[in-house]
């Protein structure tokens, strides 16, 4: 599709939302009716779909494989650069801008680094979130192998949530987190709650991964989305034990917002669940994306942002995950637009059958 009429169908879809409950006490939200627009199938992987790969895979991640994990280090993808702390490319403007809003002007080229990357920003903002609540047990941990690009073979992590679904198993996350350099990631779980190295609500391997087709085709910092089915565990699905958050699409921008995650980059460790909060703003840069202003670094990809968050139950709607940084605005984090493709890989994770 034509950018400017992408552009128009995401404008007339913001006007008729899609939102679906959180679990545990969250107010229940009537769904909305959108328009029928044709969208890409979802990419969807098979990963640890039988007992037996299930069970390698938690005897795969040992606490100390766990505390070796690290954010990844995007390599160059197209005519961007996702390095943590790479130099601008020839030609492109490295000056800070002005610590507000941006305005709609476009620099020539940009370099960006995503949210794992170990870029320190140096105006950190996020603070660790020690109020509990929901939003405590169904944010948790993301750990992987990189299956491809120059960090292949080695333990990475991200973060992501559990939302409530028809299969009460999907986890939404960043796209990067479940498939980068045209392959998608080995040994994905979902350690919900995780604090300090302890995991008090288990180790959920994915049974099946899905990202946009977006994503899938050409790695699309647009469409940088993805969630995970997850195994039931001692007989249990995940939001049985952890609860789900509500999720939300095709919403108006510039919502007041609350994003969590678990950086692992300096000045953060991983062990602890830290949030940013703020209105958001359209990035005028070089994406679709919406900003906020966040200093949390590598690890927090996949990490949720909510919309109509009450910080005495720890429940919200979901509506973005953390995605990038400019490596020139380390102080700003941008995170997907939740329209019909968001929408479409979370309608095809909770249809996914159990395994």
């Amino acid at each position: 599709m034509h950018p400017t009429a992408r552009r128009l169908a995401i404008s007339a879809l913001a006007t008729a939302g899609a939102m679906l409950p959180a679990s545990h006490g969250a107010e229940a939200v009537t769904p909305a009716t959108i328009p029928r627009l044709a969208v890409p199938r979802p990419a969807v992987h098979r990963a640890a779909d039988s007992a037996a790969e299930q069970r390698t895979v938690k005897k795969f991640w040992t606490a100390a494989r766990m505390k070796t994990a690290r954010p990844l280090d995007i390599p160059r993808a197209g005519d961007r650069y996702f390095t943590a702390g790479a130099e601008p490319a020839a030609g492109t403007t490295s000056a800070r801008p002005a610590t507000v809003a941006p305005t709609r002007t476009t620099p020539t080229t940009t370099s960006r680094t995503t949210a794992t990357s170990t870029a320190v920003s140096s105006r950190t903002s996020g603070s660790s979130w020690a109020a509990g609540g929901t939003v405590a047990t169904t944010t948790g941990r993301v750990f992987f192998t990189v299956a491809s690009g120059p960090d292949a073979g080695r333990s990475a992590s991200c973060s992501g949530t559990a939302v409530t679904s028809a299969n009460k198993s999907v986890v939404i996350t960043a796209g990067h987190c479940v498939k980068l350099n045209g392959v998608f990631h080995a040994n994905w779980v979902f350690v919900p709650g995780y604090d300090k190295g302890n995991r008090p609500y288990g180790t959920w391997p994915a049974t099946t991964l899905l990202t946009t087709a977006q994503w899938n085709s050409g790695e699309n910092m647009d469409y940088d989305i993805a969630a995970a089915v997850v195994a039931p565990q001692g007989g249990k699905s995940l939001t049985d034990v952890v609860g789900g958050q509500g999720v939300a699409f095709n919403q108006p921008r510039g919502r007041q917002t609350y994003a969590f995650g678990y950086p692992a980059g300096a000045p953060y460790d991983g062990s602890t669940l830290v949030y940013c909060s703020g209105r958001t703003f359209d990035d005028s840069f070089s994406s679709r994306d919406q900003g906020l202003s966040c200093g949390m670094t590598g690890g927090s990809s996949g990490g949720p942002w909510f919309m109509g968050f009450d910080t005495r139950t720890g429940t919200g709607l979901l509506n973005s995950v953390n995605s990038f940084k400019y490596t020139f605005a380390p102080y700003w984090m941008f995170g997907p637009y939740f329209g019909p493709e968001a929408e479409a890989v979370y309608n095809a994770a909770q249809k996914t059958a159990l395994t």
